[in-house]
């Protein structure tokens, strides 16, 4: 019976944990992606709810398939250890995502401030190299 109430506690763990960290990606991504696209907010609002979607489907994905096991749990202990080994490495993917979430943020960001830059300044000298004329 351990091993059925510690499926429910992984899953009730983790996909509260997912769903907190996409909410919380969705409302603070919004800025940043509103900023690279230069006010666009329909435009920064849809690419954010993608990536969302796309956060959700990883991470339940995942979720599920680490829901399997093939460890007997005898007692209270070793439910715990489980859950803990199980709910972890979780939490260590949702942390990766949300890495991955902000990479994508900075070069989104990076890539539409890039066009609004001013041109670098002509040269206003010549470097002549010994040797050459």
């Amino acid at each position: 019976m351990y091993i059925v109430w510690s499926y429910f506690a992984y899953l009730a763990i983790s996909l509260g944990v997912t769903i907190w960290v996409a909410r919380t990606l969705h409302k603070n991504g919004r800025i940043f992606l509103v900023d690279a696209f230069h006010g666009n907010t329909d435009l920064a609002d849809s690419v954010n709810h993608l990536l969302v979607v796309g956060f959700y489907l990883i991470n339940v994905g995942y979720v599920t398939l680490a829901l399997r096991t093939t460890a007997t749990l005898a007692n209270l202990r070793e439910s715990i250890e489980l859950l803990s080994d199980k709910v972890g490495l979780v939490l260590l993917i949702l942390g990766l995502m949300h890495f991955f979430n902000l990479f994508l943020f900075s070069r989104m960001r990076k890539r539409g401030q890039a066009a609004f830059e001013p041109p670098p300044f002509p040269p206003d000298a010549v470097l002549n190299m010994p040797g050459t004329k």
